[in-house]
């Protein structure tokens, strides 16, 4: 899979390692992936986000990812659905945060930079973003995987992130409208 990376792409999966190790969690997940793209620049994934506003609302989506893993990783509409169970997550994660401080429903563990073997490990999440983004290139008749691809694959798969960028206005009809396939591009300037 990994040498089916563009050069950006293994750039924007470096930058999720480093968010990650950063943070201090456990494993590198959809999230740091979508933290990383943020802060990419140059790659069509880049210029995507750019062209669908979301450059000037990056602190935004931080903070929102951020909260998201107060939460545990839980969507809203997780969060809204265990309300309607009679369930409070802002409540448990104010009691949690309360005897174990800030952030302690993260999942995020030990100090930065203290990974087991020193190696990154990918979670589900990641590992689901790297699965779809070949699917979605493969698809879209590429034979490499971008940093687009990564960026549609958050798109469409169910989680924070892609609840995060939906919010923003960041689809994956969105994002395909501003960053088309590569051979379509090359076909309209025949």
């Amino acid at each position: 899979m990994f040498e089916r990376l563009t050069k950006d792409a293994r750039a924007v999966i470096e930058g999720a390692v480093e968010q990650a190790r950063s943070g201090g969690a456990r494993t590198v997940d959809a999230e740091h992936v979508l933290l990383a793209l943020l802060g990419s620049e140059g790659g069509r994934a880049s210029f995507a986000l750019s062209a669908l506003g979301l450059g000037e609302s990056r602190d935004a989506v931080r903070e929102a990812v951020g909260e998201a893993r107060r939460r545990a990783g839980l969507t809203r509409a997780e969060a809204d659905a265990l309300a309607g169970l009679g369930i409070d997550v802002r409540e448990i994660v104010a009691r949690v945060e309360e005897a174990h401080g800030v952030g302690a429903m993260t999942g995020d563990a030990g100090s930065p930079g203290r990974w087991s073997g020193g190696r990154p490990r990918f979670g589900r999440g990641a590992k689901d973003v790297l699965e779809r983004a070949l699917r979605v290139a493969l698809g879209r008749g590429e034979r490499s995987v971008g940093g687009e691809h990564l960026l549609l694959a958050l798109t469409v798969l169910p989680g924070v992130a892609g609840e995060v960028l939906a919010d923003f206005g960041v689809t994956f009809e969105e994002v395909t409208r501003v960053c088309p396939p590569a051979h379509s591009a090359r076909s309209a300037e025949k």
